[in-house]
Formats: C-alpha cells, sequence, structure tokens
C-alpha cells in the first residue's frame, strides 16, 4: 500500500499551503519559521505535516497536520513523521495540538499513544482543546524507526 504513497520533503510552501487549506486551519495562517513533509498519491497532494515553535534547548517540537485521504497515515509517512522529530532533530518530544470535536485525530492519537491532556477554552470561550504528547521514549517503544 505505501508504494503509491511519496514524501515530498523539498516543497514546503506547497505543503504549507495545504495544511492551511484544511479545517481547523485557515488559508492566511502562518507557521513561522517551519519544515514540513507532504505525502502524495499517485501524484496528488492528500496530507501534510508542519513542524514548527521548536525549542531546540527543551528538545520539544509541535506538528500541525492535515489530510484529505486516510491513506497518509502508513509505515511510509510515520517513519519519516517521527524519524524526522527524533531522529533528525534529536527531540525528546513531539507535540500536537487537537480540538476537543476532533474526535478522528484524537482517536489516532489514543492508539498511537500519546498522552493527553484537556484544556478548557484553549480554543476559544466554548471549545477546549487536547495537547497530546509522544516522548522518544514512546516512539522507541513502538519499534517503528527500525522500519526504515
Amino acid at each position: 500500500m505505501d508504494s503509491r504513497l511519496t514524501l515530498v520533503t523539498d516543497d514546503k510552501q506547497r505543503v504549507a499551503a495545504f495544511v492551511a487549506s484544511q479545517p481547523p486551519f485557515k488559508p492566511d495562517r502562518g507557521f513561522g519559521e517551519f519544515a514540513a513533509i507532504g505525502y502524495e498519491w499517485d501524484g496528488e497532494l492528500i496530507g501534510g505535516t508542519i513542524f514548527n515553535n521548536w525549542d531546540p534547548q527543551a528538545g520539544v517540537i509541535e506538528l500541525s497536520v492535515a489530510t484529505v485521504d486516510p491513506r497518509w497515515l502508513s509505515r511510509k509517512s510515520i517513519v519519516a513523521m517521527f524519524g524526522f522529530v527524533f531522529n533528525q532533530l534529536g527531540c525528546q518530544m513531539a507535540v500536537i495540538r487537537v480540538s476537543e470535536r476532533n474526535a478522528r485525530m484524537l482517536s489516532i492519537a489514543r492508539r498511537f499513544g500519546f498522552t493527553e491532556y484537556l484544556i478548557p477554552r484553549l480554543r476559544g470561550r466554548d471549545e477546549a482543546e487536547t495537547v497530546c504528547t509522544f516522548t522518544v521514549e514512546q516512539w522507541r517503544a513502538k519499534g517503528m524507526e527500525r522500519l526504515n
């Protein structure tokens, strides 16, 4: 299944525009300094991950993910995404922020083993946000890095 999935690592502006165009993001959203990986299926961009808010001193980076097709989530994309975070950047923790209303992404984070912290009103007066953390130890325990 991974054979039709291609990683896009050389066009971060295109990937950022794609991610920003998907809900809950806004097309004019800026990511500051960032890196990006896109995921193409048969040449069509179907997902992307933005890596930003990197704190090298703390070893923490935030990931913003958007997709229009569940086929982006494969061994190839997982190894690329977290390999970049933990192996290339040397981070000790990755963070994603998810609306309490985004059941699909929260389900993925739970199945993957992220630790969750629900913060009321972080997305506004009427919406909480779940801050999900994933450590290098959790990543290594998964054994995914050996799939390269």
